[in-house]
This record gives structure tokens, C-alpha cells and sequence, in this order.
């Protein structure tokens, strides 16, 4: 029979569906279709496949070839179907054993050398390939990506040639190296490096510890990016499973994966000029954007005002849902969006405004445009706003001593998202509003306190729900079991914004 069947997988989001690869040859005129919802990249595939088997010494069948792709309500895409086409192709005609196919999955691209070029998405599809218990075949670039599995059969191969050596049992395919053990890099960017800002560094590691979002607001040159930049060094490191999830994202997006730096939570910064679909995502074939780039990590968005305001309501959604839906008119892709969002802006458009020296020259009209361009909704989704002055020369001096390391605070706000986690199974900033009354329970007068400061402010619902979640989180690094009246007005009081008003 005149049939062969390849495993492989197609990319969908971060998922990776089965595809089953079936090729028949048969009598008529030599010729090559291939069927199952491909795109143009797949289809260009029966001319790549058939100069590599030939460049590869093989007789390429001169029959009726049909290739299957299955299911054939699923859009397949890219260069990823080239290997197992070609294996299906050998199969078929004789060359390979039809048997060998059966236990492995391939992916890879090929050049018209018969050599394997890199595929996106290997890691989401490696995760299930070892759930399936089969052995995965792969590109040797993509073997950074495939030493992070490390429980599963992964093989990587340089050429076509390899993989057929492999399937016949006359050589064996290299495992790909594994992953070095993480290592905080001693170059990495400290907190000891801030000088002054005693609130700021505060608020920072409020942040930290519940996951909480975070605007600072000030003037030009207060150090606003500087303290933004230090924030992923005091999050506690990714877990297996948040790594192996934040890699996933890079590698559908085509991203390198640096074996070193893996469990490094991410830091994004796009430019205040980026548009919504560089933030969300999209593309006729769905990519992930920043904020699924910075999945498990820090979005920081400088100059927040100056972002089109379009392009900061699309953030609503996922800094409440912890993902975003792309959808396309044949598709749809869903990206996890779990990411920490730390802005900063100017007091005014000058960037002056209350500076003692009268440097400001901004209308109340024209500030209060610059920060209406900032919803009220957006708003009330972060947590803390804070305010971050200039600080005095004295306090610049490098002889003076250095603040707290990055790795002092790190311990603190572990110990305090332990705590979280054993509570709640979850950041105090991810607390559903039943979760929030049941775990921030406050005692009457506390209780009181939060309502008289809700009712002079104008707070809303979901404002009231986020000064309970950081009054909790300031608790936990307190090491209270419950949060005292303390820990509510520092909650309060980190709504800068809110007591403007």
C-alpha cells in the first residue's frame, strides 16, 4: 500500500494541535497536491520537499502524490510541514520504514540542500509532544528551545539526511544540550543603585510582593525608569512551570531563547509611539505582542500619557483577565497576558509642574488635558500611584550609603508571595472580589476608616477591592496575620492620583 502517516503539530496561539500528515502515491500524472486548509507558505512546500529529497539522493516518486493535512478545519501555516512531507514522501515510496514513523513527531522547515531551518513555536509543541509520549525530531537550531523539556525524547537533526539515517537505525540522533542552572548574573541591575526616593523603593517592593500594578508620577530625571528597570530583579524567580510558559510565548513569536537567561522574567518597554497591535498582538496570521511578551514579567510603558489613547484601553481587558483573544475572520488565537504593568508620566506636558523655581509655564487647561488623556477605568486598575520627586544633591553624593541590594528585598517579598500562595494559591493582585472580603477581612473600625476614605475620594467599587489587596500584601511583608490600621492608610495613601481629585 501506497501510504504513509507523519505525526507533526500546527501552531495556534501558544497551543499546538495534533496534525496528522497522510501522503498516498498513485497512478496518473506525476504531480504533487496537498490538501487541508493550507496557506501559502505550506502550499509552496511540494516544491522545497521535492529539490531537497532530490539534492538529499533520493528518487523523488514520479506519481500521483496527495497530501493530506488532518484535521482540515485547521489553518496550517509556515514552513513547519516541510519535514514530515518529506519523510511521508520517502515512506510512501519504499525508502523509509513506515513502522519508524509511528513513534516520533517532526517539525522543521527545509532548504532546497535538504539542510533543516528553525521553526517557531517548538516549545508549546515539545510540551505536548511529551504528554503523548512519542519522541519529537526537530531542527539543531531549535535545540535551545527543546533542551528546556527536559523529561521528553527530543532528538535534533542538521539535514534530511539525518532524520532518514535515524529512522532506518543506521545512525542515532544527538540529544540537544541541557538547560545551565539558573543564576542571578551579578551585572544585573540593583536597587542599591537608587538614591533616595524612600517611597518610591517602597511602593516598588509593595508591587513585588502582590503583584500589583504601578504609576509613578514626576518630574524629568527622578529616576522613574531607573526604578522601573529594577523591578523584575527583586520578583521571585519563575517557577518551572512560569518559565517554561514565558519561553513558550517567545518561541511562538520567534524569539532566541538564551539557555542562561530562561528563567529571567521578562522586561518589555515599548515606545510610546507602538500601536495596539503591537501592545495586543495580531497580524493575519495571530502573533503575541508586548504584553503577552511579557507574560509573567514587567510591562513598562514610559510617557504613559503620550500613548495613544486607543492604544491604552486595549490594556483594560488583560490586566484584568490575565490573557487577550485576537480574532481574525477564519481564526482566532488566545495569548496569556499575566503581566505586571509599571507606567510613569510627567506632572504636565513640560514636565515642571510645582517645581519651586517656576520652571512650569503649563495652563491648568492644558494639565489637566495631559492627564485626562489617562481613563478613569485604566486608572482605577492600578494599584499604586505614587509620586516620585526630584531628589536633594545631598542625597546623589556617592558618599553616601547605598540603599537596601536587590537580593535583600528579593527575600522579603518571596517570603511575603509564599505566604500569598499558601493562603490563596495565588498573588494577593490576582484575588477574585469573594477572595479579596474573605481573606482581607478588616476589623470595624478599620472598616470604617476605608469607607469614610472611599466616600471623600470618589473611589469606586473596584478601587475599594485594590486598597484591601495591597493593604494585605503590606501586611504579608509586615508578617501580620491580619491587616491593622497601619497597613490600610499606607494603602490608601499609595492612590496619589485618587486624592487629587
Amino acid at each position: 500500500m501506497s501510504l504513509a502517516v507523519v505525526h507533526s503539530r500546527a501552531q495556534e496561539g501558544i497551543a499546538a494541535p495534533a496534525v496528522t500528515v497522510e501522503v498516498h502515491l498513485s497512478g496518473g500524472l506525476p504531480g504533487t497536491s496537498i490538501v487541508g486548509l493550507p496557506e501559502a507558505a505550506v502550499k509552496e512546500s511540494r516544491d522545497r520537499v521535492r529539490v531537497a529529497i532530490q539534492n538529499a539522493r533520493f528518487d523523488y516518486p514520479g506519481r500521483r502524490i496527495t497530501v493530506n493535512l488532518a484535521p482540515a478545519d485547521l489553518p496550517k501555516d509556515g514552513g513547519r510541514f516541510d519535514l514530515p512531507i518529506a519523510l511521508g514522501i520517502l515512506a510512501a515510496s519504499g525508502h523509509l520504514p513506515r513502522e519508524a514513523l509511528a513513534e516520533a513527531e517532526f517539525l522543521g522547515e527545509l532548504a532546497l540542500s535538504g539542510e533543516l531551518r528553525p521553526v517557531t513555536g517548538v516549545l508549546p509543541a515539545l510540551l505536548k509532544v511529551r504528554a503523548s509520549g512519542r519522541r519529537a525530531v526537530v531542527p539543531a537550531a531549535n535545540a535551545a528551545e527543546a533542551a528546556l523539556v527536559e523529561d521528553a525524547d527530543v532528538r535534533v537533526a542538521h539535514n534530511l539526511l539525518d532524520v532518514c539515517a535515524h529512522l532506518c537505525g543506521t545512525a542515532e540522533l544527538p540529544r540537544p544540550t541541557a538547560a545551565a542552572p539558573f543564576a542571578i548574573d551579578s551585572e544585573e541591575s540593583d536597587l542599591a543603585d537608587v538614591r533616595g526616593q524612600a517611597q518610591a523603593r517602597r511602593a516598588l517592593e509593595i508591587a513585588a510582593a502582590g503583584a500589583h500594578h504601578l504609576l509613578m508620577l514626576g518630574p524629568p530625571g527622578t529616576g522613574k525608569t531607573m526604578l522601573a528597570s529594577r523591578l523584575p530583579g527583586i520578583l521571585p524567580p519563575l517557577d518551572d512551570h512560569e518559565a517554561l510558559e514565558t519561553c513558550a510565548v517567545h518561541s511562538v513569536a520567534g524569539h532566541p531563547i538564551a539557555l542562561d537567561r530562561w528563567r529571567r522574567r521578562p522586561f518589555r518597554a515599548p515606545h510610546h509611539t507602538a500601536s495596539a497591535a503591537a501592545l495586543v498582538g495580531g497580524g493575519s496570521q495571530p502573533r503575541p505582542g508586548e504584553i503577552s511578551l511579557a507574560h509573567h514579567g514587567v510591562l513598562f510603558l514610559d510617557e504613559l500619557p503620550e500613548f495613544d489613547r486607543h492604544v491604552l484601553e486595549v490594556l483594560r481587558e488583560p490586566l484584568e483577565s490575565g490573557r487577550i483573544v485576537i480574532s481574525r475572520a477564519a481564526r482566532q488565537a488566545e495569548f496569556p497576558a499575566r503581566f505586571q504593568l509599571v507606567a510613569a508620566m510627567n506632572p504636565c506636558p513640560c514636565g515642571h509642574a510645582g517645581d519651586p523655581r517656576g520652571r512650569c509655564a503649563c495652563t491648568p487647561d492644558q494639565i489637566q488635558r495631559y492627564r485626562a488623556r489617562l481613563s478613569g477605568p485604566l486608572l482605577d486598575r492600578i494599584d499604586l500611584q505614587i509620586e516620585v520627586p526630584r531628589v536633594p544633591l545631598a542625597e546623589l553624593s556617592t558618599g553616601q550609603a547605598p540603599g537596601e541590594s536587590s537580593a535583600t528585598v528579593r527575600e522579603r517579598v518571596s517570603a511575603a508571595r509564599r505566604r500569598q500562595l499558601e493562603r490563596a494559591g495565588k498573588p494577593n493582585a490576582a484575588l477574585g472580589t469573594r477572595e479579596a472580603e474573605r481573606t482581607c477581612a478588616l476589623a470595624p473600625a478599620d472598616r470604617a476608616l476605608l469607607e469614610r476614605a472611599v466616600d471623600r475620594l470618589g473611589l469606586s467599587a473596584r478601587a475599594y477591592h485594590r486598597i484591601l489587596r495591597v493593604a494585605r500584601t503590606i501586611a504579608d511583608l509586615a508578617g501580620s496575620e491580619r491587616i491593622e490600621q497601619a497597613h490600610l492608610a499606607e494603602a490608601i495613601q499609595l492612590r496619589r492620583l485618587d486624592r487629587e481629585h
